[in-house]
């Protein structure tokens, strides 16, 4: 008979009881400083649950409260994306962020642990909806594919911190150390500018240059690009009717995107993350599960990294066709999201990607544990496999190359569907 994947330690693991012991140019280069610190580091699913406390409680149930949080994040930023704006609402973030790290460094019960992990996880729904977004409207054609990858990267690597934190540290004050990014980005966002996308579908037009001529120094012409950003938010300056939204214009970059986060989901990314201690505890692998953890770490920061630097040269359907998760469909499905949703739905539709996307983590989460102990481990990796292998197909039938275009020539090929757009 099989062992379950995961199992309960004993009561030696106390969850409550602590144990003592400028220029043009260098105005493009700035902006991704900004950017890194738009993602609250460490919010992140990938909690260990080889260890249980004395109430049987395991941190499956953090893991996946933090989904559904992010599901909830998502939900809100259907809402917020417009209401507040792409800045207002990463910021806004901060507020659920800070008091769910509050809540777990104070925690006397493990509903605290747990409220603490849900509001940490909708700070992270509302930020991967709104960052992405964010980005990709302030940045040129030429960085946006590296600033693109920025919060994915910050991510990794504010996992991997907390992680070698977590080895020196006692769990409350890893918790209270989360607090720190969130208060760099409030400080470094009061900094940067509204979206002049946004700000012009506000009719706020003086404040949208004022930010545009921030964004790309104050000696580079942007009357071109501020023209042709102005031409295209006035198409589209009234609210989406249920007719518009079955224009295929509208419709088809809204479905691959949807399609494209689910399928990031599917890939198991979460699951895999959410156990990869017990998964290495379960294969006859040389190193201890906490060092197998490690690499994975520094492997996916370093893969993440290289997306980073490459993705504006050999493009976006180039990595996800040759590269893995890291590389590809991690950090690139986001920023593909935030490039080819129309504008007048990329604050509603982005939210609806989030929603879709952590729901999926969600679902997988509690359902890889039931399938591992009742056919094996092998069975949901050949699933993932098999996802895998579709979303190759799905890339090169549905997914375009936006590399080095705007994001008004994005709208302008499905708007138009010039084939020449996909060269």
């Amino acid at each position: 008979m099989q062992e379950p994947l995961l199992g309960a330690e004993g009561p030696d693991y106390d969850t409550f009881p602590e144990k003592s012991s400028p220029s043009p140019g260098e105005r493009t280069l700035a902006e991704p400083l900004w950017a890194c610190f738009l993602q609250p580091i460490g919010a992140g699913p990938g909690v260990l649950v080889s260890r249980s406390d004395p109430d049987g409680h395991t941190d499956e149930s953090a893991a996946s409260v933090f989904t559904l949080g992010s599901a909830a994040g998502g939900l809100s930023a259907m809402v917020l994306n417009d209401l507040l704006g792409r800045k207002l609402s990463i910021m806004f973030s901060a507020v659920p962020s800070a008091a769910g790290y509050a809540l777990m460094a104070g925690a006397h019960g493990f509903w605290m642990l747990l409220l603490g992990r849900t509001l940490t996880g909708f700070a992270g729904g509302l930020t991967a909806a709104c960052i992405p977004v964010y980005v990709s409207e302030i940045a040129t054609p030429g960085v946006r594919g590296a600033l693109g990858a920025t919060p994915q990267l910050m991510a990794v690597f504010g996992s991997l911190s907390l992680y070698a934190l977590g080895l020196l540290l006692p769990w409350r004050w890893l918790a209270v150390a989360g607090e720190g990014p969130v208060l760099v980005m409030i400080l470094l966002l009061s900094f940067m500018p509204n979206s002049p996308r946004f700000l012009l579908s506000r009719g706020r037009d003086a404040e949208a240059l004022r930010a545009l001529a921030w964004l790309r120094g104050a000696d580079t012409d942007i009357r071109w690009e501020f023209e042709q950003i102005q031409d295209n938010v006035r198409r589209q300056s009234t609210r989406m009717s249920w007719a518009e939204a079955r224009n295929p214009h509208t419709y088809r970059p809204i479905l691959i995107a949807l399609v494209m986060r689910f399928l990031q989901q599917l890939m198991g990314i979460t699951p895999v993350l959410v156990y990869l201690q017990p998964i290495f505890e379960s294969t006859a692998v040389l190193l201890p599960p906490k060092d197998d953890a490690a690499i994975v770490g520094a492997v996916r920061l370093f893969s993440v990294l290289i997306a980073a630097l490459t993705m504006d040269l050999a493009g976006r359907k180039v990595l996800l066709f040759i590269s893995g998760y890291a590389m590809g469909w991690g950090p690139i499905t986001w920023l593909l999201m935030s490039e080819i949703l129309p504008l007048q739905a990329r604050g509603v539709a982005s939210g609806l990607c989030v929603l879709v996307s952590w729901l999926t983590a969600f679902a997988l989460t509690k359902s890889f544990l039931l399938v591992v102990n009742a056919f094996g481990l092998h069975v949901p990796f050949f699933f993932f496999a098999a996802i895998c292998l579709a979303s190759l197909v799905f890339t090169s039938c549905c997914v375009p190359e936006t590399k080095g275009r705007s994001l008004e020539q994005i709208e302008s090929f499905f708007r138009t569907g010039r084939r020449s757009f996909l060269h």
